[in-house]
C-alpha cells in the first residue's frame, strides 16, 4: 500500500534563495523535528545523486534514513528517492515557483510505501503526515524566511 501527501507554501524570497535553502537537505531540522541529524555525501553541491543520511524519530522510534537525489533543476525542481530499507520509505520532491515581488511558491510531496509489516502501518503515517502538511509547510517558510541567506547547496 502507498499513497501521498502535500503542501504548498509562499515564501517572501526569491526562488533562487528558496531553492538554494532547500537543496541543501542538512537544513532539514530548522522545519523537521522528526529529523535528529542529517548529513551529506559527497561534499560540495547538491547534485543528481548527492546522497543524504539522516536519523529520524518517529512514533518514538529511531531510524536511518538515506535519501539520493534523482531529480535537480535549478531553480524549479528537487526529486528523492529513499535509498534505505525500512518498512515506510518515501519519495517525493519540491516543485518551486516564482511569484511576483519576489516571492516563490513550494510545493512539496511524499510517497509514502509500506513494505512487509509496513503495510500495516503506511495508513497510520500517512494520515499523521496529511494532518501535519499545513503544518509543515508553514515551517518551511517560517525557516526559509528566517535564515539571513540562503545555505550553499
Amino acid at each position: 500500500m502507498s499513497g501521498q501527501f502535500e503542501a504548498s507554501v509562499d515564501i517572501d524570497r526569491p526562488v533562487d534563495e528558496v531553492f538554494a535553502y532547500l537543496a541543501d537537505g542538512r537544513n532539514d531540522p530548522e522545519f523537521s523535528p522528526r529529523v535528529q541529524q542529517i548529513t551529506k555525501t559527497p561534499d560540495g553541491p547538491t547534485a543528481l545523486g548527492t546522497v543524504f543520511r539522516s536519523t529520524v524519530k518517529d512514533a518514538g522510534m529511531k531510524t536511518g534514513r538515506e535519501f539520493r537525489i534523482v531529480g535537480f533543476e535549478p531553480p524549479g525542481l528537487i526529486r528523492w528517492t529513499e535509498q534505505s530499507k525500512n518498512l515506510v520509505t518515501a519519495e517525493g520532491g519540491y516543485d518551486l515557483e516564482p511569484l511576483p515581488g519576489g516571492r516563490t511558491r513550494v510545493r512539496i510531496f511524499n510517497t509514502l510505501e509500506g513494505h512487509g509489516l509496513g503495510r500495516l502501518l503506511v495508513g497510520l503515517a500517512l494520515s499523521a503526515a496529511r494532518k501535519d502538511a499545513p503544518d509543515f509547510g508553514r515551517r518551511i517558510k517560517a525557516a526559509v524566511e528566517a535564515s539571513s541567506s540562503s545555505s550553499p547547496s
